[in-house]
């Protein structure tokens, strides 16, 4: 009998993260910033190197993608009442941040492949008279950035770029996280990099990243930062900006830095993995998989598929027979939000009746977690049991919804 593997677990802690954090413990100084003087020790280590890594000038280190995520709004002028344009393909805490930030969203449709829909952008920006996008890169699934930067320079949009899902994927060689006014990156447990929760905006905006730093919680030390703009930007913006306190702690940078360095192999195993079960799904009947450009260098440590010809009662069906086969099948057409799952009609403030492609879209849209280390005896064996439980399902003619 085969073992699966657990598709929940997460990237393991190196042993070398293992080892700071315990020096780090002994020391009891867990706080980014020290009254008498410092460095910013491993957190600013952290923002200068997670700088270079997504070619920006400024990162910032906080609590969690959800803070970033508002701290850019904010930083961005975006005030209560304010339409922001967001896809309607995401999870919860895109539309929270909105919902953070006191803004109005506005669903975006998004096409088959699970990206922004360009015209669909371009005709409720004109409507909505909305001046900032808030595009989640969901799942690993990249748009043409290229053509949205000029689309967003052509209706003077400000793109927040959500990364939460794609550390490490770029277009045509640059970064994401690297096209918008800010890009926001992830460090739960889930994530390219675990260390249970936290995150990371980056910008090469002078005074977003002067907002961010003093929201965050600098308490006027902000010198010990590791990227930090002039201090003639900092005084202007000291005074304005209160402190939310939303920083990373130096333990969560720890077990971040060592992890920075195993990134290229992360994604190389992960992108394997993704790579032999879609080609498997790619021939089955009735699967439908996202199109991946070849300008889109993706970090997939998910896998996502429709099943479009399945009724609601199928779906239903499909989920629980994969699960009880030992395979945890999440599905985004569920009636109330579970887990790590939601759509349009289960966030704050959104009007899933604006987007009825998304929503028929994601209907029959399922997906799978990707642990690192599986082998292609594992990846087949996964496939087996997505299939089989689909010609098993696909005979639940009048399955109840």
């Amino acid at each position: 009998m085969t073992v699966l593997p657990d598709l929940g677990r997460p990237p393991d802690i190196p042993p070398e993260a293992m080892a700071t954090a315990t020096a780090l413990l002994e020391t009891g100084r867990l706080h980014r910033y020290a009254e008498a003087g410092g460095s910013g020790g491993m957190a600013a280590e952290l923002e200068r190197r997670f700088a270079r890594l997504t070619g920006r000038r400024y990162a910032v280190a906080v609590n969690s993608c959800g803070s970033a995520l508002f701290l850019a709004l904010k930083a961005a002028g975006v005030r209560p009442g304010d339409p922001v344009l967001m896809n309607a393909f995401t999870l919860g805490p895109v539309p929270g941040a909105l919902d953070h930030a006191g803004a109005r969203p506005v669903l975006v449709e998004i096409t088959e492949d699970l990206v922004l829909d360009m015209a669909d952008l371009r005709t409720k920006a004109q409507a909505s008279g909305a001046r900032v996008l808030m595009l989640s890169h969901m799942r690993g699934h990249l748009c043409d950035l290229e053509e949205l930067h000029r689309l967003c320079g052509d209706l003077s949009i400000a793109l927040i770029e959500d990364c939460a899902h794609s550390l490490g994927a770029s277009w045509n060689s640059q970064p994401t996280g690297s096209f918008g006014v800010a890009g926001c990156f992830s460090f739960q447990s889930g994530k390219h990099v675990n260390t249970g929760e936290g995150g990371v905006l980056v910008t090469d905006d002078d005074d977003i990243a002067a907002q961010a730093i003093l929201h965050s919680g600098s308490y006027m030390l902000h010198g010990q930062n590791g990227t930090v703009p002039p201090a003639e930007v900092m005084a202007r913006w000291q005074g304005f900006c209160g402190n939310y306190s939303m920083r990373m702690s130096a333990l969560v940078a720890a077990l971040a830095l060592p992890q920075l360095g195993k990134l290229s192999a992360r994604v190389a195993d992960w992108n394997a993995s993704h790579d032999r079960i879609a080609a498997r799904l790619r021939q089955a009947e009735g699967f439908v998989l996202p199109n991946r450009p070849t300008a889109e260098a993706y970090a997939q440590s998910s896998l996502q598929f429709r099943l479009p010809a399945f009724s609601h009662g199928q779906m239903r069906a499909y989920v629980d027979s994969a699960r009880a086969a030992g395979v945890w099948v999440k599905w985004f057409g569920i009636s109330a939000p579970e887990g790590y799952s939601s759509n349009p009609g289960h966030w704050p403030g959104a009007r899933a009746s604006d987007v009825p492609r998304a929503c028929t879209i994601q209907a029959t849209l399922c997906d799978i977690r990707l642990p690192l280390g599986m082998t292609a005896p594992d990846c087949d064996a996964i496939a087996d049991i997505l299939i089989a439980v689909a010609d098993t399902a696909r005979k639940v003619k009048h399955a109840p919804a």
